[in-house]
């Protein structure tokens, strides 16, 4: 059975230790200056909207688009929990934001993703949906930690 897809409010436990863990793991391979996960202050900031995967009351991962304007989002805070890599999560979530992405009338979707082996898995993950590589958006800069990534709508 797929994950339930919700739009959340950030304020479950489990929902903070996701995004704790996913800080602490871009910091094991980037360091801060390179760091452009979003802490939970931030997510909350209008804009952005999140949601989680959950398999009842097991949260499966996350995911948020970061509206950059009328035509172009920005995917935000990609994670899975550690105990569900590898079985599809990240997939469905990258399909329900691309579904919302059209359904807001975006034409572009953007992201910044690391540059080190650790996110060779997203980086193919977005490359079968259809992301190219890309120069800086949205006030990035070109930092050899990061890769960015782009796909028309």
């Amino acid at each position: 059975m797929p994950p339930e897809i919700r739009t959340d409010d950030l304020s479950a436990p489990a929902v903070h230790a996701l995004l704790r863990e996913h800080l602490e793991n871009m910091a094991l391979h980037s360091p801060p200056e390179s760091i452009h996960a979003l802490d939970l202050k931030a997510l909350r900031q209008p804009g952005i909207t999140f949601w989680t995967a959950w398999d009842g009351n097991d949260l499966l991962g996350c995911g948020a688009l970061k509206e950059l304007d009328s035509t172009h989002g920005e995917i935000k805070s990609m994670r899975t929990a550690s105990a569900h890599r590898r079985k599809g999560v990240a997939a469905t979530m990258l399909k329900h934001l691309l579904t919302v992405a059209g359904q807001r009338g975006y034409r572009r979707l953007s992201l910044e993703t690391g540059s080190m082996a650790a996110f060779e898995p997203a980086r193919a993950m977005y490359a079968r949906f259809g992301f190219i590589f890309c120069g800086p958006f949205n006030g990035y800069v070109e930092d050899p930690y990061s890769v960015f990534m782009t796909r028309a709508l």
